[in-house]
């Protein structure tokens, strides 16, 4: 099984394990880490570079963790909009399943909620939506 995996923090294998059971043994795994600013303020007044690294730490560190609990996992860096990502993303990845890692609501950067409601009617793949904590 090919996952696709969309997370803004860092994940392990429990997380992804949370939100999928067994379904992550033996998968190939491509986190994908849109970089996007928290508010729309941050988004239209800001250097992108803060956002670009914070998502190349955080698919960065969700490879490595996985990669010790044996799961065979890669990454990318997508654009600032999660649906536009993912969109990329599926050109070179022809994922099985879609996992979606979100903030909780009220911590959710605005262009998290259009990724999730996209889902699975604009990708034709299975979509999961999970919440991460910071």
């Amino acid at each position: 099984m090919k996952l696709l995996v969309v997370t803004p923090e860092p994940i392990d294998s429990s997380v992804l394990r949370d939100a999928l059971g067994d379904e992550i043994a033996d998968a190939e795994v491509l986190v994908l880490s849109p970089a996007t600013n928290q508010s729309k303020l941050a988004f239209w007044v800001s250097d992108p570079d803060e956002a670009i690294a914070e998502a190349v730490e955080a698919q960065t560190e969700s490879v490595e963790r996985l990669e010790e609990d044996g799961v065979d996992a890669a990454g990318d860096v997508g654009e600032s909009d999660p649906a536009q990502a993912i969109d990329d993303a599926l050109v070179t990845f022809k994922a099985d399943r879609i996992v979606i890692f979100s903030h909780p609501e009220g911590d959710r950067d605005y262009r998290e909620n259009d990724a999730i409601a996209a889902g699975q009617a604009r990708w034709n793949i299975p979509v999961t939506h999970s919440l991460i904590s910071r």
